[in-house]
């Protein structure tokens, strides 16, 4: 659905992560499936399902550090840094992720130095995205701050020469943004008066 991490750069095969012993796993709508300040232990991609990865700020709100989805991995950058988990990954709906032990998972990159440079090149990306959204969150109106995000997500999607639905709802653009959502709707209004981007039938296009 989205990133929410909308790069399409396909991940690990299936085939190879089962000859690394991965293991596919059932998980529950609302199962935490690691805690911020965790120490990491295994790489996580979903088969099917939906994950997000958040903080939770002293205020007891959440900042959502990003969405995944079928296909996608998160969680990597700790498996590789040996620092414990910066956020906590909580599952959104029930889901079947496959789980590899760590040793395992740089084992299999070490011997597939292909599948290596996709992971690196994955992860470049989202460090992209971050410092993006990082520097529109922290010095520009909302507006300003939307458009970003969503530009960026258009410019990586397949269609990004062309009219781009947006799948992220008003209350995902809040958590992706640190924005209340009436401060959302507020800006989207204004950005379709301004015809930054166009309405259909509530769904946002660009």
């Amino acid at each position: 659905m989205l990133f929410y991490d909308s790069n399409h750069i396909t991940m690990i095969s299936i085939e190879l992560l089962e000859k690394y012993n991965a293991q596919l796993k059932p998980y529950t709508k609302d199962q935490i499936i690691f805690n911020e300040f965790e120490a990491p232990k295994f790489y996580f991609q979903i088969k099917t399902g939906k994950v997000k990865m958040f903080n939770l700020t002293e205020e007891g709100k959440e900042f959502v550090q990003g969405y995944f989805d079928n296909d996608k991995s998160f969680g990597e950058p700790p498996l590789f840094g040996d620092f414990i988990y910066p956020a906590s990954a909580i599952n959104l709906e029930d889901s079947f992720i496959y789980v590899l032990q760590k040793e395992q998972f740089l084992l299999l990159l070490k011997e597939n130095p292909e599948v290596h440079l996709l992971v690196t090149k994955l992860l470049c990306k989202r460090m992209i995205y971050k410092a993006t959204i990082m520097k529109e969150v922290s010095i520009h109106p909302p507006e300003h701050r939307i458009l970003t995000l969503l530009n960026h997500f258009k410019l990586n999607s397949k269609n990004k020469n062309e009219l781009y639905k947006v799948s992220l709802t008003r209350q995902q653009i809040s958590e992706l943004t640190g924005l209340r959502v009436e401060t959302v709707i507020r800006a989207i209004k204004k950005l379709e008066k301004a015809n930054e981007l166009s309405i259909i039938d509530r769904t946002v296009y660009l």
